[in-house]
């Protein structure tokens, strides 16, 4: 089943929106040109990342400065699990999730 949650004309560099889907805060946000959807949780001690800062395709926890690679999802500068990246889905004018 696919959960829209935006419109593509609505994405841009820059966009962060967290979503609430089946149960779980998922973060979508694009960082040079590209979408990413995530859940909206750091690995390392669980804390919320819409706040975190982006340079890059690199996401940086604003509580443990644990940086992550958005295209691997590993972290880069600390030993603990990657991001819990989840796929995008398309359909007509909107990016989602399949579930």
């Amino acid at each position: 089943m696919f959960v829209a949650l935006e419109r593509l004309l609505n994405l841009h560099d820059g966009y962060r929106r967290v979503f609430r889907v089946a149960q779980r805060d998922v973060l979508l946000l694009v960082a040079e040109g590209r979408s990413f959807l995530l859940e909206n949780r750091c690995p390392h001690q669980g804390a919320a990342l819409h706040g975190a800062t982006l340079s890059g395709r690199t996401l940086r926890c604003g509580r443990h400065g644990v940086e992550f690679d958005l295209d691997s999802g590993r972290a880069l500068n600390a030993v603990c699990p990657g991001l819990l990246r989840l796929e995008l889905a398309y359909d007509g004018d909107h990016v989602g999730v399949d579930l």
